[in-house]
């Protein structure tokens, strides 16, 4: 009554995944046993023996159980692993294909199957090739025996041939159980397209802290700039040309834009690089390389630009183009200074080359236009007409300097043309007017038209025009290679110069003097023969009228050719010629002195019986 521990020992062991009985070591509650314990088996063995009588045989003991194979051998397979090659006719890429099979025989019904590993994506139906049953082995109607099968030994099934190469450690151990020597195994044979095809192995890199992303969000929209200059003047045509580089620390680019000022005759194309990972240092097959139509990569590039190859004050290539950076911006030098601890910034003055003055050569007068609006084409792209005095203009208006001049000439014929020559004093400007003369075989009309008339000796740089100073009776001017002479004017210029002699010279208004000076005084002499002649003033005025109507009649009469006629008989200038003289020089000029009107007029015109003053009677031809 007073045993509290009934607890018994343990009797249940496990072994290989086996379970078996043991004997207690110990009684009920940890008693201590005095006899020795006998197992359960050990008790049926006994209880089967029979004691041996003495007067006769003993009986045998009943026989064990039956077991049958597919309870002995149930799920036990043998696995063998082989291969076979299917030939590919119509393929360029392989000529024979090798597929890896598993041929598994259960020993519970000696039967067999082949199967293939299923791959994906390979084209061909895999899986189970032969189904499960009992193969033939030949037209005898044997069948495939486990016996049958060995390592590096063929097997044919159903006309196809395959290479038995290994198999699983249960099936050695179960065929060495069963007296089979095994052949040495053999290497399973790849397929030849499938290992051309293979990817390889990916090597694994631990990665760095520093990633692409990272340098991205870290440095997005951060640029650094700097300022350079490009010397190009080795070249023909090349000069220092200013541009500012720009590197993008979020990707490692690289951008050169020039810089365009006012009126530098360019293009105005700002990118002269445009953004893009520059190469530093090429690979040594780079020569063969086609980088003018192929963009260059990693596998072509060594070392690429980076933020440390750009200093203040040094310079660097950039695809073949040399850049000297004198200066950078504040966010450039504080990122050096502390990515770098980079402090000297100092900026590079740079000098100019002093421009040398190229002097302006004025091209020669081509005669095309006036000389002055010719001109404007060196001075301007678009040239502007010349300014004008629009004072002079005006106060010149309609004010016109007529001379009579001739062409001064070798040939006979063309010495005794005379001309009009215009002096426009509004715009300096000279014409030409030729008087025609019948049956003298030269047309006349204009010789000239409105233009300024250079002196002779002027130059592009300073062209002196004729002015009315130059215009003397019995000076020569030239006029675009033809020489003319002054032979005479009209009073207008008299005028005009007595009331200008201060820029008149002395000499012009003594020439144009010494010129009237004759007519002048017939005028006084016949003004003053007037009383002596006993002819009243009225007279001659009424008379005058009447003979020129009379004289209309005679178209031929020239009256500039009867006044130079007149002059130059009176060799005196005292305007009497003699009667017989006179009245010889009318009839080689064509004057009437028959009619009635005309003769009275040289009656009055009479001094005497044989003078007569020419003066008056050239009243009559204005």
């Amino acid at each position: 009554p007073q045993k509290t521990s009934f607890h018994r020992s343990h009797t249940l062991g496990y072994k290989n995944g086996y379970a078996f009985s043991r004997l207690p070591t110990a009684g009920i509650g940890g008693e201590r046993l005095y006899v020795n314990q006998l197992s359960k088996a050990e008790l049926d063995e006994l209880s089967s023996k029979r004691l041996a009588l003495t007067y006769g045989q003993t009986k045998r003991a009943p026989p064990s159980s039956f077991i049958p194979a597919y309870v002995a051998l149930d799920k036990k397979v043998l696995k063998f692993n082989a291969y076979f090659q299917e030939d590919v006719p119509f393929s360029a890429m392989e000529q024979y294909r090798v597929r890896q099979v598993a041929i598994y025989y259960y020993l519970e019904d000696d039967s067999m199957s082949v199967i293939e590993p299923v791959v994906q994506n390979s084209g061909l139906p895999q899986g189970k090739l032969v189904r499960r049953h009992r193969v033939p082995k030949n037209d005898h109607g044997d069948y495939y025996h486990w016996k049958d099968l060995n390592r590096g030994m063929n097997i044919t099934m159903y006309g196809r041939t395959y290479r038995i190469v290994n198999c699983d450690p249960f099936t050695q151990v179960f065929l060495e159980s069963q007296g089979i020597e095994l052949n040495p195994p053999e290497e399973m044979a790849s397929d030849p397209y499938t290992e051309s095809r293979r990817i390889p192995m990916r090597e694994f890199i631990t990665p760095s802290d520093f990633h692409k992303l990272k340098q991205f969000l870290t440095y997005d929209k951060q640029v650094l700039r700097f300022y350079a200059i490009g010397d190009d003047t080795d070249n023909a045509f090349g000069e220092n040309r200013s541009y500012i580089i720009h590197y993008y620390l979020a990707d490692d680019t690289v951008e050169v834009r020039e810089v365009h000022k006012q009126n530098d005759g360019r293009d105005p194309f700002p990118v002269l690089i445009k953004r893009q990972r520059l190469p530093k240092t090429f690979v040594d097959q780079i020569k063969t390389f086609p980088s003018c139509v192929l963009e260059i990569s990693d596998q072509e590039v060594l070392i690429w630009y980076t933020a440390e190859d750009f200093a203040v004050g040094k310079s660097t290539t950039l695809l073949g183009r040399t850049f000297f950076i004198y200066d950078c911006d504040e966010f450039t030098r504080n990122f050096y200074r502390d990515k770098f601890g980079i402090t000297d910034f100092q900026a590079v003055e740079l000098k100019k080359k002093p421009l040398e003055e190229v002097p302006k050569v004025i091209p020669p007068y081509n005669g095309y236009g006036i000389p002055e609006d010719s001109l404007q084409n060196c001075f301007s792209l678009f040239p502007k007409p010349p300014k004008k005095d629009v004072v002079k203009m005006f106060e010149n208006d309609s004010k016109v300097l007529r001379y009579q001049v001739t062409l001064e000439s070798p040939i006979p014929m063309d010495r005794k043309r005379h001309f009009i020559l215009s002096y426009f004093l509004s715009n300096d400007m000279i014409s030409i007017y030729e008087p025609p003369v019948r049956n003298s075989g030269i047309t006349g009309g204009k010789y000239l038209g409105k233009t300024r008339v250079p002196k002779p000796g002027s130059t592009p740089d300073n062209i002196t025009y004729y002015e009315p100073s130059d215009l003397a009776i019995g000076s020569t001017i030239e006029v675009f290679g033809h020489r003319f002479v002054i032979t005479g004017a009209d009073e207008y210029v008299l005028n005009y110069m007595e009331s200008n002699a201060e820029h008149c010279p002395a000499a012009t208004l003594q020439s144009l003097r010494d010129h009237f000076r004759p007519r002048q005084v017939s005028k006084e002499t016949a003004n003053s023969a007037l009383p002596t002649l006993g002819i009243t003033k009225q007279e001659l005025e009424e008379l005058i009228p009447q003979v020129q109507e009379e004289l209309k009649l005679h178209k031929s009469l020239n009256n500039k050719n009867i006044w130079e006629a007149f002059l130059q008989c009176d060799k005196d200038g005292c305007g009497i010629l003699d009667k017989a003289q006179f009245l010889a020089l009318c009839d080689s000029l064509s004057v009437p002195t028959s009619t009635v009107l005309v003769h009275k007029l040289i009656d009055l015109c009479s001094c005497g019986e044989d003078k007569i003053n020419y003066h008056i009677f050239l009243r009559a031809f204005p």
